[in-house]
C-alpha cells in the first residue's frame, strides 16, 4: 500500500471528498493516467492512488496556522503512568505520532478511541479488552504491547492493528472498522460488514464522529484566515 486511506489534516492543502462519503486531506493531486489520480501526502514519498471516478469534490484549504510548540505535551504524554488520564494536548501528541507512523488520519484514531473507550485509559470491556483503543490481551501481546493500560503503548498498538486491517481490506475503512470491532474472521465469513447490531452501530458511530471532526477542523481553519 503506497499510503493509508487518510492523512493528517494539519499539513494538508487540499480537501478531497470521495464518493463513499469519506474525505482525504493532502498536499496536492495530479492525474496519474486517464482513470486514476495520485494524491500526494505530507512527508517525502507519501502518496495514494485513487480512481478519478471516486473523487466527487476537491476543495483548496488555506494555509494552516503556525505550529505551536508541543514539547511539554510530548514529555508529559510519554511519561504518563499506566492508566493515567491524558489532557487533550497530550492525547493529540500521541495520536499525531501514531498517525504519522502509519499514515492514518489522527481524527480517525480519535474517533475510534471515543467509540471504544470514551477516552478512558482504565476502560475494561466485558470481554477483557483494555485501554483507550480496547485491545484484547492476545492482540496486545501479538502487537508487543506490554501494558495496554499505558496510553502510548495502547495507542501505538491499536494504530498498528488498524493499519494492518486497512492493508488487509485494501484501504476499505468500513471493513477495517468492522474487523476492528468483530474480528477479521467475521468480516471474511460474511464477505462484508457482519450482520451484528453492535458492529454496524460501531462502524456508524466511528464514521459519524470522524466526519464531525473533519467538519470542525475545516471550520476552525477557515475561521483562522483573516477576511480579505
Amino acid at each position: 500500500m503506497a499510503a493509508a486511506a487518510l492523512c493528517p489534516a494539519a499539513r494538508a492543502f487540499e480537501h478531497i471528498t470521495l464518493r463513499t462519503g469519506f474525505s482525504i486531506d493532502c498536499v496536492r493531486h495530479e492525474p496519474l493516467d486517464a482513470t486514476h489520480t495520485r494524491l500526494y501526502m505530507a512527508g517525502d514519498g507519501n502518496y495514494q492512488d485513487l480512481r478519478s471516478a471516486d473523487i466527487v469534490g476537491i476543495e483548496l484549504l488555506p494555509d494552516p496556522p503556525a505550529a505551536v510548540s508541543v514539547k511539554s505535551a510530548v514529555e508529559l504524554a510519554l511519561e504518563a503512568p499506566s492508566g493515567a488520564t491524558l489532557t487533550a494536548a497530550e492525547l493529540h501528541v500521541l495520536l499525531a505520532a501514531a498517525g504519522a507512523a502509519h499514515n492514518i488520519d489522527e481524527d480517525l484514531l480519535a474517533s475510534v478511541i471515543r467509540t471504544e473507550s470514551g477516552g478512558n485509559a482504565h476502560a475494561i470491556s466485558r470481554t477483557g479488552a483494555r485501554g483507550l483503543m480496547q485491545l484484547m490481551p492476545e492482540t496486545a501481546q501479538q502487537l508487543g504491547v506490554k501494558d495496554p493500560n499505558k496510553p502510548d503503548q495502547n495507542i501505538n498498538g491499536g494504530t498498528a492493528y488498524l493499519d494492518a486491517l486497512l492493508k488487509r481490506y485494501k484501504d476499505d475503512v468500513v471493513l477495517a472498522l468492522a474487523a476492528y470491532n468483530a474480528g477479521p474472521g467475521a468480516v471474511d465469513k460474511y464477505h462484508g460488514v457482519p450482520p451484528f447490531r453492535e458492529t454496524r452501530a460501531y462502524v456508524t458511530r466511528v464514521i459519524n464522529d470522524f466526519n464531525r471532526r473533519k467538519k470542525a477542523s475545516l471550520a476552525s481553519i477557515a475561521a483562522a484566515v483573516p477576511p480579505r
